[in-house]
């Protein structure tokens, strides 16, 4: 039987279990959250994003669970600079164009700020530019691809949380840690 496990992955911590830093600099990884042999991540997360990251021991999932073909929702919080307009959520519900092409429809809607864990290094507030929270959910998974498309239609991404994976989710599970699926 497969092993699934559900981390929270922290901000700053690396989707890999070692890290060959340049001179001599190691920056976090899983291995200081997950001590179970034989789970690998099953796709990324960048180290500045956050949240769900799936881990297996079985190869044709983990491929099911990265490869964009199989078409596995994944959906995000994304705190984003502004407040987007109608027209800007609807680029990105038509998809928009990447320096690497056309991105696939995305499911958007603003938000209310969700309850979640604070974040260390904290996101720099600015009083004189407003922000706004979004529930964004995507079936691919390009290199930054969030990130891109809401810069793409003018609202930098501040924080990048995974909520969801297929049917996984974080619910209840703290920044750092994990539970088996």
């Amino acid at each position: 039987m497969s092993r699934v496990i559900l981390l929270n992955k922290p901000f700053g911590v690396l989707s890999q279990f070692t890290d060959k830093g340049l001179e001599g600099i190691t920056r976090p990884t899983l291995s200081a959250y997950v001590n179970v042999p034989q789970v690998y991540p099953a796709g990324r997360l960048d180290r500045d994003s956050e949240g769900l990251l799936v881990l297996t021991d079985d190869g044709r999932l983990q491929a099911q669970i990265a490869d964009p073909k199989f078409k596995k929702p994944k959906t995000y919080l994304v705190l984003v600079e502004r407040i987007p307009s109608d027209d800007a959520l609807q680029s990105l519900r038509t998809g928009i164009t990447l320096k690497d092409g056309m991105t696939r429809p995305a499911e958007v809607e603003r938000i209310e700020p969700p309850d979640l864990w604070e974040r260390d290094p904290p996101v720099r507030f600015r009083k004189s530019v407003p922000d706004c929270w979004l529930k964004l959910t995507i079936r691919e998974g390009r290199n930054r691809q969030v990130r891109r498309m809401t810069a793409a239609v003018g609202h930098p991404t501040l924080r990048l949380v995974r909520w969801t994976v297929g049917d996984w989710t974080l619910d209840g599970i703290a920044c750092g840690a994990w539970r088996d699926a």
